[in-house]
């Protein structure tokens, strides 16, 4: 299966094994909880869904790379202790607490949250010594005396052989008590996980091109080359990094995250041709409809004589354009709605702002050191601060005493953020609607019009603006596209009959 299904299967575990009976009891047996164990090749995604996972079902998330384990971190280290036997004083050999099921301990101490799940990484790559007790642990939930929590639910997770010389095989007492899910790499899934993460749109436009060159490892005359979903990300992510900086986009700089020359030497081609044709087409201009007329045509006809790679290529800046818009939006959208909420609730509170501010700044600085919060709530909490620190000083700037003159001063600060965000809406709106007019205008109804509207409904951002303002022209082609989709199925399942 696809990593999507893989972390769909795991969610639906988790809530079975977590169900509680009326007494608020765990009504599965913990005896038949069988660990699940996902094999897959590397840089699939499997420890990014396990961040997924415990985020989107509000448990906690312990993660361990076994190799880097030794046999003592995992059961504990050894001492003397005295004990009576029949009367009779003995020194008998116990281990300290296990750093694994100590960890676990600590998650639920700093966290809160008492039921989570423990991710051993490369599970199927331990050393020989500690072979035994990672087998121990997947029959029986514990490392040497110590058991793991109840609440807790095991999810490993391994290579095939054929991607790890250090693999060792399980044996089938151990295989007969976990789940085992194969996992593949999946470019259609992978392009949703991309596009919700924002990656750089020369990554994306790239793979949709070249679907093959995704996911390769091979090992040819004893030299081993691959690309991995892990690298495509990760070069994404130096991408934009690099781009702020000005700094030189080289195929050695490329070479570094996608280890196969041929691939390496190709996407620095196309990054290189995906950059001139940003340039040559004034996508920025385009979409704010700055162009002048004759500009304009000139425009629509080198789109519509350009090869098939090029206008796939023109339709994917399009998208990273209007994601870039979206991206602008949504964050503004999310910073005036959480003002608006944190202004509400100091109105129904009879404390001074600097003192509410203090409150608040404190509560933020607790949640980021327990890991309570994501880095997207912290900045998004920490601008609303920034805010209302500004707010505060514009009151005693104008020497405002009275609490409700100063929360109409206040308010009226607010006014101007909900200005900007509509500003958004506005330039959002103006970009989807001559998206949608240079796609008409240059290809028809042909499929870039359907890769402009099939990536739009695949993006979250692009989603949550639809549903709150809509725009005419996407949902005049995403009805188009819907209808043509279900006509192709009743054509398919009349062929069926026949």
């Amino acid at each position: 299966m696809n990593i999507q299904e893989a972390k769909e299967e795991i969610v639906h575990t988790l809530q079975a094994y977590l169900q509680k009976d009326e007494e608020g009891e765990y009504s599965f047996p913990a005896v038949h909880q069988r660990p699940i164990l996902l094999i897959g090749p590397p840089g699939v995604g499997k420890t990014a869904i396990m961040e997924q996972v415990a985020a989107e079902c509000g448990v906690g998330l312990v993660a361990y790379t076994m190799t880097h384990h030794t046999r003592q971190s995992a059961i504990g280290l050894p001492r003397i202790v005295e004990k009576t036997y029949d009367g009779a004083p003995m020194t008998v050999t116990e281990y300290t607490m296990s750093e694994i099921i100590a960890s676990v301990y600590d998650t639920m101490e700093k966290t809160g949250k008492r039921e989570g799940i423990l991710f051993l990484d490369e599970i199927n790559c331990v050393s020989e010594t500690l072979a035994p007790t990672m087998l121990q642990f997947l029959q029986n939930k514990t490392f040497g005396s110590h058991r793991l929590p109840e609440g807790w639910v095991v999810v490993a997770a391994g290579n095939p052989p054929e991607y790890n010389k250090s693999v060792r095989d399980f044996d089938v007492v151990t295989l007969d008590r976990v789940r085992q899910i194969n996992v593949e790499a999946d470019l259609n899934i992978w392009l949703d996980y991309a596009r919700e993460k924002r990656l750089h749109g020369a990554v994306l436009s790239y793979l949709t091109v070249k679907p093959e060159r995704f996911y390769t490892v091979e090992r040819k005359d004893g030299a081993l080359s691959f690309v991995t979903a892990r690298g495509w990300e990760d070069l994404s992510r130096i991408l934009l990094s690099y781009e702020e900086l000005n700094a030189p986009v080289t195929e050695g700089l490329v070479s570094q995250y996608l280890h196969r020359e041929e691939t390496a030497r190709d996407f620095a081609a196309y990054y290189r041709l995906y950059r001139k044709y940003g340039t040559d087409y004034g996508i920025a201009e385009l979409l704010s409809g700055t162009l002048p007329e004759n500009a304009y045509r000139e425009k629509t006809a080198m789109a519509s004589g350009g090869s098939f790679d090029e206008r796939v290529t023109v339709v994917n800046l399009i998208l990273e354009r209007l994601q870039s818009l979206l991206r602008e939006y949504c964050e503004l959208d999310a910073r005036v709605v959480q003002l608006h909420s944190v202004l509400r609730r100091f109105r129904g509170l009879a404390q001074p702002l600097p003192e509410f501010i203090g409150t608040n700044r404190t509560a933020l600085d607790v949640k980021r050191k327990n890991h309570l919060i994501s880095r997207e709530d912290a900045r998004r909490e920490a601008w609303v601060l920034r805010r209302l620190e500004q707010m505060e000083a514009a009151v005693r700037e104008r020497h405002i005493r009275e609490p409700e003159a100063a929360f109409a001063c206040m308010k009226a600060l607010f006014q101007e953020d909900l200005a900007e965000r509509e500003a958004s809406v506005a330039e959002v709106h103006k970009g989807m609607e001559n998206a949608f007019q240079f796609v008409l205008d240059s290809f028809g109804q042909g499929q870039e019009l359907t890769l402009l509207v099939t990536h739009l409904s695949k993006m979250p951002d692009a989603q949550g603006y639809l549903r709150l303002h809509g725009c005419q022209a996407y949902l005049r082609y995403a009805d188009v596209l819907l209808y043509h989709k279900k006509e192709e199925v009743l054509r398919q399942a009349c062929r069926a009959l026949l």
